[in-house]
């Protein structure tokens, strides 16, 4: 049987400094307090005083340095402070009235089951903002994480916020709630002034992280069931992977850019696979020469996994001359936001007409090693995947180029005879 609390609620009176009256409050004790270790007296005073007490003089309450002793208040039998005056008698029926309610509050928290106090903590926590929380959980969890992740758990935390009108309790995140909102992402417009919705995959990201926000929410004691295990993600859509030939890429090596530091950049990620904020942070003590083969030793921008990979000569002819182990390989390499214009005038002196962007040269980097019979775990790892499914899109590519090589020998005689 569970042991009570036992709160004690009781009228008490304290003396005015300034003058001879008393006021009134309640007192309560023991009382457990969250976030406190011993037991707290909680005093609510009542904004009440009273002047014709009535003094017990066998009971002292103190008695003072100059050997002054007070006494404490006579009480009724039904335990009520007793007064002269008609007036301070109904203070006291008033006192001991918000007495019995508060008695009654602590009588019944005593006798809460465990489970009732969890059920009431909930409660509570399901009155809390849920887009507070995810802009709490990604500033926890991705104050050292690239600027690209950060950005997509604020954008989808403005998401949230245009879905829900601005508030969105605990409360309501359940599985209706969760499949309206995969239906919002998948018809919600780009940011930036432009034009038209979000790509399916670009909604599919948002989702799984609201999906990781639910589950930490779970984890954290926000929601009682783990509503991530029972909502499917945004299936994703398969989107072209860009990439140049082994011919279209030794036409940009052999065309001006005007920046250089580009060209070469661009090139060494075709020659490693690094992104650009790989390479844009590269160090020279991150690059190592051993028994003539050169090796990077870095920690990737975006997964924060250590890499060891060796590259080829070329790929470190493109990296200049050495210089102090703190300076920068491609020194000066702009933002990925200065690259478009130089790079797309560069791709069209080389007489390429596809859509070429900086990370396309990662996607040659793994198309190419794929075609050349490089084995898909070797290029997962280099490519620095956490998950060999994502590097799988390039051998689709790869297998789609060899469906045409299949067709690209034709006998004249047999093509008559199909005629």
């Amino acid at each position: 049987m569970k042991q009570l609390a036992k709160t004690k609620v009781t009228v008490r009176l304290r003396k005015a400094d300034d003058r001879k009256e008393w006021y009134v409050y309640i007192e309560s004790y023991p009382v457990e307090v969250s976030g406190r270790k011993t037991p707290q007296r909680i005093r609510e005073y009542l904004n009440r005083t009273v002047t014709t007490v009535e003094w017990d003089k066998k009971r002292t309450a103190r008695t003072d340095a100059a050997g002054s002793k007070s006494y404490k208040p006579k009480r009724s039998d039904n335990g009520i402070i007793i007064c002269r005056s008609e007036s301070d008698c109904a203070i006291m029926l008033y006192a001991d009235g918000v007495r019995k309610i508060r008695q009654k509050e602590y009588d019944n928290i005593d006798l809460y089951t465990d489970a009732d106090k969890l059920l009431a903590e909930q409660k509570e926590k399901g009155k809390e903002d849920f887009i507070k929380y995810v802009a709490a959980v990604a500033a926890k969890r991705h104050n050292r994480s690239s600027k690209s992740i950060r950005i997509n758990w604020e954008r989808l935390a403005e998401f949230l916020k245009s879905f829900s009108n601005g508030s969105l309790n605990f409360s309501q995140i359940d599985s209706r709630m969760a499949e309206d909102f995969k239906l919002f992402l998948l018809g919600a417009p780009q940011g930036g002034g432009k034009k038209g919705t979000i790509s399916r995959n670009t909604a599919g990201t948002y989702f799984a992280i609201f999906k990781a926000a639910v589950k930490q929410a779970f984890i954290d004691g926000y929601l009682t069931v783990d509503l991530s295990s029972k909502i499917k993600g945004i299936p994703e859509e398969e989107s072209r992977r860009e990439y140049l030939t082994i011919e279209e890429l030794n036409a940009l090596a052999s065309t001006d850019c005007e920046k250089d530091v580009l060209k070469r950049a661009a090139l060494f990620s075709a020659l490693t696979g690094l992104r650009h904020s790989d390479i844009q942070k590269l160090r020279w003590k991150e690059i190592a020469v051993e028994d003539g083969m050169a090796k990077l030793h870095f920690t990737q921008k975006k997964t924060k996994g250590v890499e060891y990979m060796p590259i080829s000569q070329q790929a470190l002819q493109l990296c200049g001359e050495p210089r102090l182990p703190g300076q920068l390989v491609f020194e000066d390499l702009p933002d990925p936001s200065w690259i478009s214009r130089p790079l797309k005038k560069w791709v069209l002196s080389a007489g390429i007409k596809k859509n070429i962007t900086f990370h396309c040269f990662r996607h040659t980097f793994a198309t190419l090693q794929l075609s050349s019979g490089t084995d898909i775990y070797t290029v997962s790892k280099m490519l620095g995947h956490t998950n060999v499914k994502t590097t799988q899109i390039y051998a689709k590519v790869v297998d789609e180029k060899k469906n045409k090589a299949s067709e690209a020998i034709q006998l004249v005689s047999l093509k008559k005879k199909e005629l």
